[in-house]
């Protein structure tokens, strides 16, 4: 049902707004609504110039109880962007400013529209880095990062997002202006909205502003690949190296599935076979702590080990990184239904690992599987004929499985993607009634209207009509 958005033309805004059917449908979808061929086309996309452009649109959306839709650079794979019903698509990308680097206290104020490879290249002139950034940091924004609390390759050693957010300004669902969090590295004052608003999807705040801490960058760097003779050796292997404790910066898992759609894609001349790629971050004693890894590699079937020049190991990474275009390249006809990811602890990997090698096999379909290994994540999806209805079901079946077997390890339904519309059925299975309860009653002390991004997280947030003709809701 649309929503008269008229009210937007009375703002004496610094950004701008269209009505554009072009605009507006460009804002209809995320990553993973848009391979789904599903989108909702909002009734208005405002671009935010200011703290205050966002808390005006905020404060007269809510008076007249019209829906909005924090959006960016639209990367999302949970249809955490989608405006399901429709109202005001808040596009942030005009936030886009490093504001400024403070190298003495390693600290970084930045607006949510920049890129994350524009937070590197500013920290990078001061022999800094944010150690957390995704591998699809690139092509993402830093709002989106807190959103959904992000995390990628080097969790392992330096941990997601969350972990390295000092402070945020936010502007609450009334147009409310807050700052939370604080400049200093600790912080024990009040309660801790901070972390609240990390992770919530845009459904409790704006953020405006954030602090981020930052890194020396280590001045030695090793890394390369070892491929084992079965991906339950290379799994058993990552298990292992963590609990030995080696000081691994990055730990990444492809299945022979996997690495086979990177070497065609890529040409990069991997061997066939499950392999993990890593990386070692140190300031002296590298070498040993590489000696190390590979001593407690040996114990479990590894059938080559190479250590890359720079220029090898750029080449090995992004094989890596890209290795979701590789997917999407494999077979032309069929593509991924929706890409997955759970975490479970680490001693569970091993198990996790095969048990999704063992439903490709039962379903006989493809279904590689890979990811951050080091921190007991699995990224999956299934390749299907999207207008194959019996593939179609076959690969919801085999998705829910995953899920399901990860929470019954003590897992979580998502490690890094959200919860958006995709994983909304499996948020009390993992936290229960009465947690789900409890965030609820925070969503609606904060946003007692529902209008900051309402449909997503929440398992009864079904739009009229229905559920949606996403993957893997």
């Amino acid at each position: 049902m649309p929503h008269d958005c008229s009210f937007l033309d009375g703002l004496a805004l610094e950004g701008d707004v269209s009505f554009n059917e072009g605009e507006r449908e460009n804002h209809a979808a995320d990553w993973v609504a848009e391979e789904a061929g599903f989108g909702v086309t909002p009734d208005a996309v405002v671009w935010p110039a200011s703290t205050a452009d966002v808390s005006a649109v905020l404060a007269a959306a809510n008076e007249h109880g019209v829906p909005v839709t924090p959006y960016a650079a639209g990367t999302s794979l949970e249809g955490n962007a989608v405006p399901l019903f429709r109202g005001i698509s808040m596009d942030m990308t005009k936030l886009d400013s490093v504001l400024a680097v403070r190298p003495d206290d390693f600290q970084i104020d930045v607006e949510p529209g920049v890129m994350g490879s524009a937070v590197d290249a500013a920290a990078a002139d001061h022999g800094l880095f944010f150690p957390p950034m995704p591998s699809s940091g690139n092509l993402s924004t830093i709002g989106g990062m807190i959103a959904n609390d992000a995390s990628g390759q080097k969790t392992v050693r330096y941990g997601e997002v969350a972990d390295w957010i000092l402070e945020l300004e936010v502007v609450l669902a009334d147009g409310t202006v807050i700052e939370t969090g604080s400049k200093a590295v600790k912080t024990s004052s009040g309660y801790n909205l901070k972390d609240l608003i990390i992770g919530s999807e845009g459904t409790l705040g704006v953020v405006t502003r954030a602090t981020l801490e930052l890194e020396g960058r280590p001045e030695q760097i090793q890394g390369g690949r070892a491929v084992f003779a079965s991906v339950d050796a290379a799994a058993e292997a990552v298990s292992d190296v963590v609990q030995s404790g080696v000081d691994v910066a990055k730990l990444e898992l492809l299945d022979p599935l996997a690495a086979e759609m990177a070497n065609e894609y890529f040409d990069t001349g991997l061997p066939e076979g499950a392999m993990i790629f890593f990386e070692f971050h140190a300031n002296h004693g590298i070498d040993e702590e590489v000696a190390f890894f590979r001593t407690v590699l040996e114990a479990h079937d590894v059938t080559e080990f190479e250590i890359a020049d720079e220029d090898r190991m750029d080449e090995l990474w992004r094989a890596r990184d890209e290795l979701a275009f590789a997917i999407q390249q494999y077979d032309p006809e069929l593509s991924p239904r929706h890409p997955g990811d759970v975490t479970v602890p680490l001693s569970d990997y091993p198990e996790m690992v095969r048990y999704i090698r063992d439903l490709g096999e039962e379903y006989d379909v493809l279904l590689p599987c890979f990811g951050h290994a080091g921190d007991g994540n699995i990224h999956y999806t299934v390749l299907v004929d999207q207008d194959d209805g019996a593939m179609v079901e076959t690969a919801e079946e085999i998705y829910d499985a995953i899920v399901e077997r990860a929470l019954e390890h003590g897992g979580t339904a998502t490690g890094e993607h959200g919860i958006g519309m995709g994983k909304r059925r499996f948020l009390e299975a993992e936290h229960g009634e009465g947690g789900v309860a409890a965030m609820r009653a925070v969503k609606a002390a904060l946003d007692p209207t529902d209008i900051l991004n309402p449909g997503k997280i929440f398992p009864e947030t079904e739009p009229e009509g229905g559920r949606v003709n996403l993957p893997g809701r």
